[in-house]
């Protein structure tokens, strides 16, 4: 006749089980971090790339527009153009401020992550 398995094996070895799934779930949730960091630098710098050109050009742009333009009102109207036109570049660039304040508030970083220890920790609840 077998005897019965010692208790203590039996809580030893679901103690182990425990642990080894504990660890993989949370090389599991770093993987995921990991990921995330990666993604996040690779937008990052995609952004900046952008922000660059578009002020590059964009300065360039404005420049050549605002001699066009002085250059057409300099006999009469030279001084009302250019005070027009600094209004003008300091409304628009008040504007990009502020969606440029609301776009970073609102970056979703990291937020497969969050997500993932949000359903762990409600499955966790679930099963106390």
């Amino acid at each position: 006749m077998e005897k019965p398995a010692e208790p203590a094996q039996g809580v030893l070895s679901s103690l182990q089980r425990l642990l080894r799934t504990l660890l993989s779930i949370v090389q599991n949730r770093l993987e995921l971090v990991l990921v995330e960091v990666q993604e996040e630098r690779t937008r990052v710098v995609g952004a900046f790339l952008l922000v660059a050109g578009v002020v590059a050009f964009g300065c360039m742009t404005l420049v050549l527009i605002t001699f066009a333009v002085v250059a057409v009102f300099w006999e009469n109207h030279r001084v009302a153009v250019l005070g027009s036109l600094s209004l003008l570049y300091l409304v628009v660039t008040l504007v990009a401020y502020w969606r440029l304040r609301h776009r970073l508030k609102h970056w979703p970083a990291f937020a497969a992550t969050l997500a993932e220890l949000k359903k762990d920790k409600a499955w966790l609840d679930e099963h106390r």
